[in-house]
């Protein structure tokens, strides 16, 4: 009686879905690699058996070398900026989706060139299953080392310059435009920008949503007053606005922080918010809601960027090619506006 056609082999993928986990986490618990909890270890082991699973023995090689980390690289110059409540959510909605496939967060400071350096050690060394970089400035050196790395590598936010293959980023523009329109909209004519750094894709693409705004209305944009998405550059920008154009009457500025930092001016100035200069931000966070009086902003899905920015690298590490993400914003309007 002639033998029937051989019995294909089942794949890592299909011992994943049994088990119910990532493929990422079937290969590193198949290879007894760290960050695999007892639950889904066992889970993947029954599955194993059950399927009759033979990995191999090039793919074990190469899962061998995953070290069930993925490092957050952000470019910034002060190790506080973890504390800053933008990033904190990031952090949050990374860790979650990261945790959800058993990989482990890294948290880098990339400023100094000691930074930088580890940074690079970490690409090239594959001390990390994949990376997510975020607030990159214009010309920025981990822009050139992310290319050249042989990792997954997800960007939080575009940097300047040519798209990168993955990222997840918020419609700046848009959000920034609608916040400005506001404005006009209740009868404010001189309203003037306290944009973000002008070497950074924010705060590009927030100021040309105000400029868009203003043009729309017939209206001239006033030159825009830098700042660094702090509190105090805000209070500065605004000092400087008030000596310059003494007629504004309605403020965007980039950011929450300087929205912040522009409302402590205003009140030390004595002028009245809203009543004499409306006020509008940029993210909706805690300090819109504490600010006096409480801030009108754009709200951006922050703990959402974070959390897709880990879901996409766990795609890529998974041998997927996802698409980049824009999250949408949405206007909240308080008293300041």
């Amino acid at each position: 009686m002639p033998a029937g056609p051989p019995r294909r082999q089942p794949t890592l993928d299909e011992v994943a879905e049994h088990a119910g986990v990532s493929r990422s986490v079937a290969s590193r618990a198949l290879n007894n690699a760290p960050h695999v909890s007892r639950a889904k270890r066992e889970a993947v082991e029954r599955a194993v058996r059950l399927l009759g699973y033979v990995p191999h023995p090039t793919a074990r090689a190469l899962a061998t070398r995953q070290t069930g980390a993925a490092a957050l690289v952000v470019s910034g110059e002060d190790p506080s900026i973890f504390a800053d409540p933008f990033f904190a959510e990031v952090i949050v909605g990374a860790s979650a989706a990261l945790d959800e496939a058993d990989l482990h967060l890294m948290l880098c400071l990339a400023a100094s060139d000691r930074g930088r350096k580890r940074v690079e050690d970490l690409l090239r060394c594959r001390g990390a299953d994949g990376v997510m970089l975020m607030a990159l400035r214009e010309d920025d050196p981990l822009a050139r080392l992310a290319e050249e790395a042989d990792l997954p590598v997800v960007f939080g936010g575009r940097p300047v310059g040519p798209a990168p293959r993955h990222y997840v980023d918020v419609d700046n523009t848009g959000g920034a435009r609608e916040a400005t329109e506001y404005l006009l909209a209740q009868g404010r004519r001189r309203v003037a920008t306290l944009c973000g750094r002008l070497d950074t894709e924010a705060g590009r693409a927030r100021y040309r949503g105000y400029r868009d705004a203003m043009l729309g209305a017939g209206l001239e944009p006033l030159p825009p007053q830098e700042g660094d998405f702090t509190e105090p550059s805000g209070a500065a920008g605004m000092t400087a606005l008030l000596s310059r154009h003494a007629d504004v009457d309605g403020v965007f500025a980039a950011n929450d922080n300087m929205a912040a930092g522009a409302l402590r001016t205003l009140r030390a100035a004595g002028r009245s918010v809203p009543d004499d200069i409306a006020v509008a931000g940029f993210d909706d966070l805690a300090v819109a809601r504490i600010a006096d009086p409480p801030l009108t902003t754009v709200h951006q899905p922050v703990r959402a960027l974070g959390r897709e920015m880990a879901r996409m690298l766990v795609a890529l590490v998974n041998g997927q090619d996802p698409t980049p993400l824009i999250l949408p914003t949405r206007f909240v309007v308080r008293a300041s506006a």
